[in-house]
């Protein structure tokens, strides 16, 4: 079964500096028909004015990956990370018993644009920790990269989770089939671009969620703009 959550459906909220969408229920933002799948808690998309963003706030128990799409976020925590996020890196903020961090803009004449995504942690009240890795977009026309993981295969992020975090990239005319182990599920969020799953079509900003299927396949149109870039999740 494949549902699929058009971006106009999202929940949303405009502050003149940020403008987002909420995939499942966030902050004043409540639809009990969408408050999680699986694991997988929030997927976020923001987009943030030049110069603002979030002051310092708390978390506990949630892995927190950020990805930006476009401009640079500015993070900075009490474990004393500093760091800037760019395009084409991933970062990964375990809360556990608790950590606090601010994010803004980096910039002060370009918005941030950014997906962020929180999953609920197998284990509660663990150590805090941050991490922040580059990935290189493969060459390949259609590609499949993982960028988060239990156990950190292919040089991805570490999540306390059973769920693996993958970005496919197709350029148009091109797709890509993707196996389902049993009893797992997926999630299919659109970056940018158009897609096809499974011949229905997907927009910026459009989701799946898929459950009771071993298979299922990408594909971007032939007349497409510009390739199609995805989060794609493997939950159990």
């Amino acid at each position: 079964m494949i549902a699929i959550r058009p971006s106009s459906t999202r929940g949303h909220v405009d502050h003149g500096w940020l403008f987002a969408r909420h995939t499942f229920s966030f902050a004043r933002y409540y639809d009990p028909k969408h408050m999680s799948f699986r694991s997988l808690r929030v997927i976020n998309e923001d987009t943030v004015a030049p110069g603002r963003g979030f002051g310092e706030h708390p978390h506990d128990n949630m892995e927190i990956i950020t990805y930006v799409l476009s401009g640079t976020l500015a993070h900075r925590d009490s474990l004393g990370h500093e760091q800037l996020l760019r395009p084409g890196e991933v970062q990964r903020m375990t809360a556990g018993t608790g950590i606090t961090h601010a994010e803004y803009n980096a910039s002060k004449t370009e918005p941030v644009h950014l997906i962020q995504i929180w999953i609920t942690p197998t284990e509660r009240n663990t150590a805090p920790s941050y991490e922040q890795k580059p990935f290189t977009p493969p060459a390949a026309p259609a590609s499949l990269q993982l960028v988060a993981s239990p156990s950190g295969d292919s040089g991805s992020v570490r999540i306390g989770q059973d769920a693996r975090i993958s970005i496919a990239r197709l350029q148009p005319g091109k797709s890509l089939s993707i196996d389902l182990a049993q009893s797992r599920h997926a999630y299919i969020q659109v970056a940018r671009g158009q897609v096809a799953i499974n011949n229905q079509p997907l927009s910026q900003g459009d989701g799946a969620a898929i459950s009771d299927e071993r298979t299922f396949t990408l594909s971007a149109p032939t007349d497409a703009s510009e390739p199609a870039e995805l989060l794609v999740f493997d939950l159990s």
